[in-house]
């Protein structure tokens, strides 16, 4: 008889803080986010603190009010990790875990430890390895005494090596074996790419969880794993699509997300190569999210930094589905209405609509509006195809038919 397996997460704790770049709204948001990394990392909240500051304290990031309090709750309910949404210096890392006594992460090591989960293939387990590695090693700490000699007597006259030394050089050295190791896999995929000849090239981007895996599936026939998690695609991966009878190749990319560590877009670049490369790229977007416009300028940020804002873009708005504007009562004069009780027609009517046949409505998951989005993308595609081969144009005909 087959035993039933459940999963046991682990019990975590949130704290975010207001100051004057975060208000309490924006607070709430990113600590939604948190803990949906939390959950997807294999954690289970159990609380969230959040405490108005203007300046982070140095020694612990948050008061020593709010620390004892989080420290009454951490040992009444036995919690496993504490999850600070921003970055800790190590020196404040060291504290909090002194006066806790249990795992102390911030968004970066979150992110890292999902990354280190999801990545599957040798080149994204040794980008995300190097992003773990630069990370750590600031964050080293003298944690055995092994290779103290320092103790005096016969032999042991000297300064000899303490063992924090002797873990930074190794580290180092990692470090820089990673590297070598990922430009020599880099070479390697250049010339792959080199290899697909001169396909047209379309890059699936956007935040992460927005559903650019499972239009990648609809649109490939293919079988990509996609699932309602963050970052459920690690590694790149890359399809010949034949709409109508023009073939071109769409890759699928990993998903961005804001406060993105500076260690996984270095360690990444290599990864978003294939959207540097590629002739159009397809901007998709979850609009049942309450914060997609932030996302949408969360990722051209991101585009911004890998030099790839200029490219030919389609927007395509996912989730249509899923998407259900806040309602007014009636008889309520009180609340104003904001962009959150816009409907689909009307946010089509807004600043969307000067950027014309670049915008797109869909659900890929239910295959809403797919025809529309087919003969789009075909159209793009066969702009860039006949205007790279000229005089071999008479190949491709229109054919709207298929759609």
């Amino acid at each position: 008889m087959l035993e039933k397996k459940t999963i046991e997460y682990e019990k975590a704790v949130l704290i975010g803080v207001m100051n004057q770049h975060q208000n309490e709204e924006k607070v709430k948001e990113y600590l939604d986010e948190l803990e949906f990394l939390t959950y997807t990392a294999g954690g289970e909240v159990a609380k969230r603190f959040v405490q108005k500051v203007d300046v982070p304290n140095p020694k612990t990031y948050i008061g020593s009010g709010k620390m004892e309090e989080v420290q009454s709750f951490v040992k009444e309910n036995e919690i496993g990790s504490v999850i600070f949404d921003d970055e800790l210096s190590p020196a404040q890392q060291n504290n909090i875990e002194k006066l806790l006594r249990c795992k102390v992460l911030d968004r970066t090591s979150l992110i890292l430890d999902i990354f280190a989960q999801r990545a599957k293939t040798s080149y994204a387990r040794t980008q995300v390895e190097l992003a773990q590695y630069e990370y750590l090693l600031p964050r080293l700490t003298g944690l055995w005494t092994h290779l103290e000699r320092q103790r005096g007597g016969i032999g042991m006259r000297g300064p000899g090596e303490t063992e924090i030394e002797t873990d930074r050089r190794i580290v180092r050295d990692r470090i820089a074996l990673l590297k070598k190791k990922l430009a020599k896999i880099d070479r390697q995929m250049e010339t792959q790419r080199g290899n697909r000849g001169s396909l047209v090239r379309v890059a699936l981007v956007g935040y992460t969880n927005v559903g650019k895996s499972t239009l990648m599936n609809v649109i490939s026939k293919s079988d990509v794993f996609a699932e309602n998690k963050l970052f459920a695609t690690l590694d790149t991966t890359v399809r010949k699509v034949v709409l109508g009878n023009l073939p071109f190749l769409l890759s699928d990319t990993v998903g961005f997300i804001r406060k993105l560590p500076t260690q996984l877009v270095e360690s990444f670049k290599s990864t978003l190569d294939e959207v540097r490369e590629a002739d159009l790229l397809l901007h998709v977007v979850d609009i049942s999210h309450p914060n997609f416009e932030d996302h949408i300028s969360s990722v051209t940020q991101i585009l911004d930094e890998i030099e790839s804002s200029d490219k030919p873009t389609i927007m395509v708005f996912n989730k249509i589905d899923q998407y259900s504007p806040e309602t007014i009562e009636e008889d309520d004069l009180v609340t104003e209405r904001t962009t959150a009780h816009f409907t689909l027609e009307e946010w089509k009517n807004t600043y969307f609509n000067k950027l014309g046949d670049k915008v797109l409505f869909i659900s890929a998951l239910n295959k809403e509006n797919m025809d529309e989005f087919r003969k789009r993308v075909y159209h793009a595609v066969r702009d860039i195809h006949v205007t790279r081969f000229p005089y071999n144009n008479f190949l491709y005909p229109e054919h709207l038919d298929e759609f």
